[in-house]
Order: C-alpha cells, then structure tokens, then sequence
C-alpha cells in the first residue's frame, strides 16, 4: 500500500504547482479537472462507499452492546359497580366500584446486554477479504486518477491539433485565392486556357470548404476539453517548436520488468485474488463451530398490589447472567457447500483475470514502447518531407512560369505540401500521447509529467 500512496498525491497537485493561477495551460486545467471532473469524483465516491464494508465486516468481531428499558401500569377492577342490599332498611350500599384507569400499579425495569464473538473463523476470513476487497479499491482508484491526466492530456493537445490543422488550412486557402486570383489574370491576357481558371476555382473551392469544416471541429475539440473541467477555455498556450523528440530512454527489456511491478492494473488483480482466496477460507470455515459469549444486567422495579389494606408482592430485584454459546452447523439444505462452490470457482476467475493482465501488460507495454520510437522516426521523415513538397512546389511554380508545367501541377504539388505539414503537426502530438501512455502502461504516470510537459508551452 505505500507505494498506492504515491498517486494520490495527484489531490495535491495544488500545492505543488502553487505557482500557476487556474490559467489556460495545461497544469493550470488538470488543476481544475482534479476538482470538477465527474468521473473522478464518481470514482472517490465508489472508493468510500466500497471501504464501508471493511467497518461492517470488522463489526463481527467486536463487542455489540445494548441497553433496554420499559414501563408499564397494570390497573384492575370489576367491570360493573358491586352493590350490597340491607335487608332491613332495603339500602343499595355500593361496596367496589368498576374499572377505573386511576389507580393502578406502576412497573419498570432495565438493563444491558455485552456479546462478543469468541472464535469464529468464517467471520475473521470475511474480515480479511474485505480488506484485500478495499485495496484491489484504492488502487483502481489510482488508476482513475492517471486515467484523467490521460484525458486532460488528450483533450488538450487535441486542442491544438485542432488548432494546427486549421492554421494549415487557413493557409491553403489563402494561397489557393492567391493562385485564383493569378490565373484569373492570366487567363485574361490569354496565357492560360480557361480550364486553369476552372481547376484553379475548383482547388480554391475545396480548400474553403475544407475551413469551414476545420472550424467547427476545432469548437468540439473545444467543448470536449470544457466537458473535463467544467469551464470554457477559449485560448490555450501552444506546444513549443523546440520541443525534444527523443527515443525511450531505456530499453524494452527493462520497461517491460518496471511495468510489471509498478502496473496498477496488476496489483489491483493481485488483491482481488487475495480477496477471492480470504472468501473461500471463509466458506470452508462457515461449517465450524463457533463460540459467543454474553453478559446481561438487569434490574427490575415491581409495586405491591394492595387488596383490602394488605400489600402483595413488589420490590426491586437485579438479575444478571454470563454464558457461552457453542454453535455447530450441521445441515442447511446445501447452502454452505453452494457457497464453497462458489468461492472457489470464483478464485479460478481471479487467477484467470491475472493471467490475462499479464499478458496484456506485456503486449500493450511493447507496443507503446514501439510506438514512441516509431514516432521519433515518422516526425524526421515528416520534417524531411516538408523540405521535399517545399522544393517540389517551387519547382512546378517555376515551370508553370515558363510553360514547361501546368496549373494542375502546381495544385498537386501545393497540396502535398499542406499535407506534409498537417501530418507533421499530428506526429509531433502523436509522440505527446504516446509517451504519456506509455508511462501510464507502465504505471509510472504522475503529475510531475504534466509538469514537465507544461515547460514548453508558451503563449
């Protein structure tokens, strides 16, 4: 659990980054994701409500206690008025009234009662099984937490993918009116065919609508960083050109031993084993005997009963008793076995579930790790191939001047040097994510990366 304690301190990111105002980079909104993001906040509130059942499963093993009280009035009487008649005079003497709720005979007692489980060996595994339960908890709930500095990361530099994409466009655009508006002049001197004017309209046509649908989306990449932390960023700082492409530091190898033992999704399948395996023992313990004892006090207060001026009965009196209680199951119409049953083809699953992590890990850690690399060289031949298009244009623009090239050239030409550089810009973030993830993979992610990434942004 030590180690778990580490990626909480992504609650204290505030602290750390005390010198950033909830400002539109990229640590200033993970700061406002840790406080309004409803996921996270979904996930602590699962994590609480599953601790809970630790202090209900320990409350088995410790004392109960309980008090009691009550009181009563018992009141008698004849339910008609009694009479005697004097045989001399012929009197009616009323002798006993009839039932009246006045006088009457108050009683009370009280007491307490201790029990407290002796030995109980089923009630002590399930104790035990909610604790491993409560780990397996704390860490999933880690895993949120790195999960959400991969969705601020994402939805960010989507952002400014986004952004980048539509700066290109832009650009197209304006030079596709640019070369509009030349062939147009030289369609009108009689240089060109008319059909260059119609191609060049076509391209110019195509890379304005090709705008308008950047725009909107840019405005959903937009709304999808406000869905996390609640609030509108409308200008975020920018990705740093000088910003460091480098290959993994470290070899595969040893990525793939520090992702086994730092992997969150590993140790949260090794405690659900734990708990699974506690369980069983509970449900091979649920046939043994076990002992309780108990302790009672009580005292009880009793008034006399008076009939023709003589009192009866009454009186306080205490009563206490202490006793154990050995209980032995024996038959329950097969629910215990059920539950064995159960238990343990439960286990078989948990084993089954940490196999399947592993290998997952394994293939997902050396995928990542290609991944980044193959980035490293994809952004080069990026690089490069902007210098190419770049040559190339000038040299289709050069031609079409003297007529050795035409218009649809040139388009051609200009259109794969705007690709070069949307794919360049998309490389460079690709290589953002996919050192992130790698790190998560590897269950090494913390904020101090967020901070890091942080430095070369800019206005």
């Amino acid at each position: 659990m030590g180690r778990i304690a580490k990626f909480f301190a992504i609650l204290i990111l505030g602290s750390t980054a005390a010198s950033f105002s909830y400002g539109d980079d990229l640590a200033g909104i993970l700061q406002l994701a840790l406080k309004n993001d409803p996921t996270l906040r979904q996930a602590e509130a699962q994590y609480r409500a599953n601790k809970e059942n630790v202090f209900q499963s320990r409350a088995s093993l410790l004392p109960s206690f309980g008090a009691q009280g009550g009181t009563s009035r018992i009141t008698s009487g004849p339910t008609d008025s009694v009479y005697v008649t004097n045989p001399v005079t012929g009197e009616r003497t009323r002798v006993a009234n009839d039932h009246d709720f006045g006088p009457g005979v108050n009683n009370h007692q009280w007491g307490a009662s201790l029990s407290q489980s002796v030995f109980n060996l089923a009630n002590w595994y399930t104790f035990q099984s909610a604790k491993a339960n409560d780990k397996a908890a704390a860490v999933n709930l880690a895993a949120q937490e790195q999960d959400l500095i991969m969705r601020v990361a994402v939805a960010y530099f989507d952002v400014l993918r986004a952004i980048d994409t539509l700066d290109t466009n832009v650009q197209e655009e304006t030079a596709a009116l640019r070369s509009l508006e030349q062939t147009r002049q030289r369609e009108e001197v009689g240089l060109v065919a008319i059909t260059d004017v119609y191609d060049s309209q076509a391209a110019y046509d195509l890379a304005r609508n090709t705008t308008i649908l950047q725009q909107n989306f840019l405005q959903s990449r937009y709304e999808a960083l406000e869905a996390v932390t609640g609030q509108a960023h409308p200008a975020i700082e920018v990705l740093r050109e000088d910003f460091p492409i480098l290959e993994v530091d470290g070899s595969l190898n040893a990525w793939e031993a520090q992702a086994e033992s730092n992997s969150l999704a590993i140790e949260s399948a090794h405690y659900l084993l734990d708990a699974s395996e506690e369980n069983l023992r509970a449900r091979k313990s649920a046939r043994l005997p076990y002992l309780d004892a108990s302790a009672f006090f009580g005292h009880v207060v009793t008034a006399p009963i008076t009939r023709e001026g003589v009192s009866i009965g009454g009186g306080a009196s205490d009563r206490t008793s202490l006793g154990l209680t050995l209980t032995i199951p024996l038959y329950t119409g097969g629910a215990y076995s059920s539950r064995r049953r159960q238990a343990e083809y439960n286990v078989v699953a948990a084993k089954e579930s940490l196999e399947l992590t592993k290998r997952q890990l394994t293939q997902n850690i050396r995928n990542a790790y290609r991944r980044v690399n193959t980035d490293v060289l994809v952004i080069a031949q990026r690089q490069q191939s902007i210098t190419s298009a770049q040559s190339a244009l000038d040299a289709t623009e050069l031609g079409a001047e003297v007529g050795t090239r035409n218009i649809v050239e040139v388009l051609l030409s200009r259109e794969n040097l705007y690709r070069a550089l949307r794919q360049y810009a998309d490389a460079r973030y690709n290589y953002v994510i996919d050192s992130l993830v790698l790190r998560q993979i590897a269950g090494v992610l913390t904020p101090d990366d967020i901070l890091a990434l942080n430095e070369w942004l800019q206005q």
